[in-house]
């Protein structure tokens, strides 16, 4: 039997956030084997962990990782903002946009062990939330944006445009970031969403007392307004009068990711 010391102890409990008493347990079944304990840990607690799966996690935090026409962005979900603005978490989701980056999407899994760590110290349902890697085609120009809070970030933007000016792509990036569309076009649109609002205007105009002959064109009005609260380049640009697409002329948007704490 291995000598198993109050410092051996101590540092496995350090590096899994497992108790003194269940990482000195796992130490003795691993006759002192460090790397075998922390995997007894691991087993055992993600069990445990695993019943926390149905609970809520809509905190977090998003990082975003860039490089000449390469951008990558990730987003770590937790229960509770206490968890997700600790330095080890934001350090985590930081790494996993660098190797995003570096590797492509895939790139993640390589700390999946790290991720199951971080799991079992916070005893939360963290869970990877989205993640994204644009790599800007020749001549388009490739932007970012993260707001941060609390020393962690928020909200996260790529996005990728074609005939478009550095200063103009930031101001894209801005507007995605206040505006949150979440499509850019209206066939993105969930059918049944639109559906279900069309349905809703329908109802409501009538309720308004329109005449019947009139209903379909005032239908036709709303439903378009409630496509433009959604479909980047039909927003009022940060809310004005002018679109996102109108302040473009010629210039197009070929693609973004969005990534909001809290929705």
């Amino acid at each position: 039997m291995a000598e198993i010391t109050a410092k051996d102890v101590k540092s496995l409990r350090d590096a899994t956030g497992a108790g003194m008493m269940d990482a000195k347990k796992a130490l003795v079944e691993a006759d002192g084997d460090r790397d075998r304990a922390a995997r007894i840990l691991r087993e055992k607690g993600l069990t445990k962990v695993a019943t926390l799966e149905d609970r809520e996690n809509n905190q977090g935090a998003v990082a975003i990782a860039q490089s000449d026409s390469v951008a990558a962005l990730v987003e770590l979900k937790a229960e509770t903002d206490f968890s997700a603005k600790s330095a080890d978490f934001v350090s985590l989701v930081q790494r996993m946009a660098e190797a995003v980056l570096a590797d492509g999407v895939g790139a993640v899994d390589s700390l999946a062990e790290d991720l199951d760590t971080l799991k079992l110290q916070k005893k939360e349902n963290i869970v990877l939330g989205k993640v994204e890697r644009f790599e800007a085609a020749a001549g388009n120009t490739l932007d970012t944006y993260l707001h941060e809070q609390d020393g962690r970030g928020t909200v996260g933007v790529l996005v990728e445009l074609n005939g478009v000016d550095a200063e103009l792509a930031h101001e894209v990036s801005l507007h995605i970031a206040f505006a949150k569309p979440s499509a850019m076009s209206r066939d993105e649109v969930d059918p049944a969403l639109v559906a279900k609002a069309t349905e809703g205007f329908e109802e409501l105009t009538r309720k308004e007392g329109k005449p019947e002959a009139a209903i379909p064109k005032i239908v036709e009005g709303r439903v378009g307004s409630w496509f433009a609260e959604r479909v980047l380049p039909e927003q009022g640009m940060f809310g004005d009068k002018e679109t996102v697409q109108e302040r473009l002329g010629s210039g197009s948007i070929v693609r973004f990711a969005l990534a909001v704490i809290g929705h």
